[in-house]
């Protein structure tokens, strides 16, 4: 579920690491927004990131 429908941006993994450098096991989300786009005049429902989204209102 958590895939940008027009880049393919996902989860991608790193690491916390603290002073002491325990370092523990992380997740990067990617800001993820449902938002309905026009495609050949018909509304579509697509889950974007918001840097595709910004680009889409860049080109439009």
């Amino acid at each position: 579920m958590a895939v940008c429908q027009s880049c393919g941006k996902k989860t991608t993994f790193g690491r916390n690491v603290p002073w002491s450098k325990k370092s523990t096991r992380r997740k990067f989300k990617p800001n993820l927004q449902k938002v309905t786009v026009y495609e050949d005049g018909k509304a579509v429902r697509k889950v974007l990131c918001t840097r595709c989204i910004r680009t889409l209102v860049k080109t439009a």
